[in-house]
């Protein structure tokens, strides 16, 4: 490989990796100060935040549409209302798999290295009112106004009416529809804004990696940073054993090796902007880089923003198992096997904005821990916004991941091998 070819191939990376390495340099030299009340001095790195927040809001601005469009022009121009559904089938059940296997995982290192060893003052603090069963369900599903379904919180809203407006395209002519056509044009032209949209994101990296590093710097080396090194390694370590396993099951032979070409934009994204939806296009743009093609890389990335949820269930594991440490309980695999569930059900559709997960942080709360609420939600909201950067990265990179598998059960466990010798140049960068 020429230089030439090297830099077009890896130049951009290098960029923002070196964004991301000057941010988290700069936010340790320069912390949050605060005196001994605990009232802010020097804000230090965390003046660059608007850097990254211009990057994000730039993002999700473009989410919105990219989403509607993609997921209703995949099911439109698909062949077949059954091709459609079988593509979707495949894809949730997929997320729940993998969502259990890390899942079980975390729970193992847990009971194997316990997080909490000691005993901890911990304060009493103030719960809001919880929504009700029925009230979360509806939040969740579904929206009082057409207008409110175009806005990032709220996404899952937004995929359902995209999956009815796809289907209702495909009973009145699919493919062969003006409508279909429109969506799948206005699907490339969001893409190519995604393009040039991506194009600051290591000035956007750099400023949010400061404002990171600064803000929570004190707190990796404080009373939680037992938790937080057990988490932060084993997502680590998950996404270099577990991707590359689900990437050769999902792409066959070579299938990991194209993987880790792809996979360090989705993750780095994710990372610094602790956001799902916020790393869709740049799922999308992989995913055709990779030649995943359009009709399972328009539903399941979308989708997988606000479902497939691996990081978010190792975390419940990780807040569970810390407040059970606390109050003197045994964490047990009955506990354990519910605490998944809770977690995966409750969170769906809040992992796709920074701090969304407090619902599910407050359903497991209430769960479990009644009578000390007060206590459990302040401690595992903490551990939530500390572990928040590797959990959306495990989330949203693992969406890449599963589109290989879902690939594999649409178009045929060959589907890369076939791919690369359509297009020896891939082979070749690959």
């Amino acid at each position: 490989m020429t230089k030439k070819s090297f830099f077009k191939s890896y130049g951009f990376i290098i960029f923002m990796l070196l964004g991301i390495i000057g941010g988290c340099v700069v936010g340790a030299l320069n912390p949050v100060v605060k005196d001994a009340s605990g009232e802010v001095v020097s804000k230090g790195a965390t003046v660059l935040e608007p850097l990254g927040t211009v990057f994000i809001n730039l993002m999700f601005c473009v989410v919105v549409p990219m989403v509607f469009c993609s997921i209703s022009s995949a099911i439109a121009n698909m062949s077949s209302a059954k091709r459609a559904g079988k593509v979707m089938g495949i894809t949730v059940g997929t997320f729940f798999v993998t969502a259990a296997i890390a899942a079980v995982i975390m729970y193992i290192v847990v009971r194997c290295f316990p997080i909490v060893s000691g005993s901890y003052t911990v304060a009493e603090g103030e719960v809001d009112a919880t929504l009700g069963v029925t009230d979360m369900i509806i939040n969740f599903f579904t929206k009082p106004d057409f207008t409110e379904l175009w806005s990032r919180k709220a996404i899952l809203p937004l995929i359902i009416a995209a999956i009815f407006f796809g289907f209702g395209i495909q009973m009145a002519g699919g493919k062969e529809t003006m409508v279909a056509k429109m969506l799948d044009n206005l699907t490339t032209i969001l893409m190519n804004v995604v393009k040039i949209i991506t194009y600051y994101a290591p000035i956007g990296f750099f400023g949010f990696f400061a404002y990171l590093v600064a803000t929570y710097g004190p707190d990796l080396i404080g009373d939680y940073s037992r938790t937080l090194i057990v988490y932060y390694v084993l997502c680590f370590a998950y996404m270099f054993i577990f991707f590359p396993i689900y990437a050769r099951f999902g792409g066959g032979k070579g299938g990991a090796k194209v993987m880790w070409k792809h996979l360090f934009r989705p993750a780095a994204v994710s990372f610094g902007t602790c956001s799902s939806v916020a790393t869709i296009p740049t799922n999308m743009e992989v995913c055709e880089e990779t030649g995943v093609s359009k009709e399972v890389s328009n539903i399941v990335i979308p989708i997988g923003a606000t479902m497939h949820m691996d990081g978010s269930a190792m975390s419940a594991i990780v807040k569970v198992a810390f407040l059970f440490g606390i109050f003197g309980l045994d964490f047990g695999t009955g506990q354990a096997i519910l605490a998944i569930i809770v977690a995966v059900f409750s969170s769906v559709a809040m992992s796709g904005i920074p701090g969304g997960g407090g619902t599910g942080e407050l359903v497991l709360c209430t769960l479990f821990f009644p009578d000390q609420l007060a206590i459990a939600f302040p401690i595992a909201l903490a551990i939530g916004n500390l572990v928040d950067p590797p959990a959306t990265m495990v989330n949203a990179a693992g969406d890449y991941v599963v589109s290989f598998i879902v690939e594999r059960f649409v178009n045929g466990k060959d589907w890369l091998q076939k791919k690369l010798a359509k297009d020896p140049a891939k082979e070749i960068e690959a």
